[in-house]
């Protein structure tokens, strides 16, 4: 039976109407962390911290009109500052060399100042640069609903800590595909933002980059329809009163979705399905061209992040574990006119896409050809397998949901650059599944 409200909007009604104090929301929270295998959901966390910004938010907002985010528990990715916290982006090194941060980043502070309560700094694939979510520093993040598999990265522990409950809802950022990925892996959604709006809205400020090009931010959740309220908090985005129901989608050619397992191709055959029987036309385009996506992407993302980086360890990588140290050293070693050639493809590459739009008011395709990553396996070939599918559009800049239509087995709702919203309210009105 569908649900008559989502579960933040759900938890939030519970919040503004007193039935439940927001220091009892985060001790119940706080009560399911770090229950995957490794206990490494978080890499930072404070529970009486967490429990003492619960009472401020409580005594802040006693009275009149609420924030959106009114006591929600929501975790951090540690790419952003948080005060009196440590800032690791996932390594050791950064761990050691950075000191507590004197002040909030711009998505903490916006986070506080929608009244949410921030429960901890969570899990990520060194420097955000990886997909599976292994750590060979803080161990590798597993599913706290099934510790055999991992969660996806980069956003690995935004991922866990909403499987596990500890938080409601997680910010993420998505360079390559480091939110969608752990959401549809987990069983959840994920929205990532057009490339773009959180510089707009300034809230890279005290955040650690992967590659400024393509990096985006975002959040992982679980109801589709919590969706237009996330990003109404953290961008400010205005819904539409209303969402399209006769929309056309333009579906991936087939010949592309040659290597995903079964459960992935069951579950596209069965969304295509559902998308049509909620009123849309569906047909399907070629993107012959876009196997070429990582070829343009790769060493974009890989001069990017070597730079950001050098400046931090004077260019000695080997600070950070393999094969991280490698990805940066190759980044490097680039000149400046590859790199000026692959950013004439990107330029060639997102104008095709945003021609598709003039057909299509959403393309769909999987988040990824695999619905499951087993823990302690060799995964030195899963990041170009599952970037295949998300790279073009962090090519495009689009912004994506994640429809978890199937366990582990995720699909990519797109729409134009911009249209942020006509896309998160499309989503939590046609595709919830309940």
């Amino acid at each position: 039976m569908t649900e008559a409200i989502a579960p933040i909007a759900a938890l939030r009604s519970r919040l503004v109407a007193g039935a439940i104090t927001p220091q009892e929301a985060a001790a119940a929270a706080l009560e399911k962390a770090n229950h995957n295998a490794g206990r490494n959901v978080y890499l930072s966390r404070d529970a009486d911290w967490t429990l003492r910004e619960a009472k401020r938010a409580e005594q802040r907002w006693s009275s009149g009109e609420r924030p959106l985010l009114h006591g929600l528990p929501v975790s951090l990715k540690d790419l952003f500052d948080l005060e009196g916290f440590r800032t690791t982006a996932g390594t050791k090194f950064y761990a050691e060399k950075n000191a507590a941060a004197r002040a909030d980043s711009a998505v903490a502070a916006r986070l506080r100042e929608q009244g949410a309560v921030i429960t901890g700094k969570t899990h990520l694939h060194p420097l955000a640069y990886g997909i599976t979510g292994e750590n060979p520093e803080f161990g590798d993040c597993t599913q706290p609903d099934n510790l055999t598999l991992l969660t996806g990265g980069s956003s690995s522990g935004g991922a866990a800590s909403v499987q596990e409950g500890s938080a409601v809802a997680a910010i993420g950022t998505d360079t390559g595909g480091s939110i969608r990925v752990p959401a549809a892996l987990c069983g959840l959604a994920g929205y990532r933002a057009s490339i773009g709006l959180a510089r707009e809205r300034r809230l890279w400020a005290g955040g650690v980059h992967l590659s400024q090009t393509f990096d985006t931010l975002g959040w992982i959740f679980r109801d589709l329809r919590d969706g237009p309220l996330l990003a109404e908090a953290l961008f400010g985005l205005k819904m539409p009163e209303s969402a399209e129901t006769r929309v056309r989608v333009g579906a991936i050619e087939e010949s592309f979705l040659h290597d995903c397992d079964e459960a992935v191709r069951e579950a596209w055959e069965q969304c295509k399905v559902w998308l049509a029987a909620a009123g849309a036309q569906i047909e399907e385009f070629k993107a012959a061209q876009w196997n070429d996506a990582m070829s343009i992407y790769g060493p974009i993302q890989g001069s990017e992040a070597a730079t950001i980086h050098t400046a931090s360890t004077g260019g000695d990588f080997s600070v950070f574990p393999t094969p991280i140290n490698k990805l940066l050293g190759r980044g490097a070693a680039l000149s400046k006119e590859e790199v000026g050639r692959q950013r004439i493809r990107h330029a060639e590459f997102r104008e095709r896409v945003d021609a598709l739009f003039e057909k299509y008011d959403f393309l769909l395709l999987p988040c990824s050809s695999m619905s499951r990553l087993e823990a302690w396996k060799d995964h030195s070939q899963t990041r170009l397998k599952i970037l295949r599918y998300t790279v073009p559009l962090s090519l495009a800049g689009t912004p994506v949901v994640t429809l978890p239509f199937a366990r582990g087995a995720g699909m990519q709702l797109v729409a134009p650059r911009g249209k942020d919203a006509k896309l998160l309210a499309y989503a939590a009105a046609h595709c919830y599944l309940g």
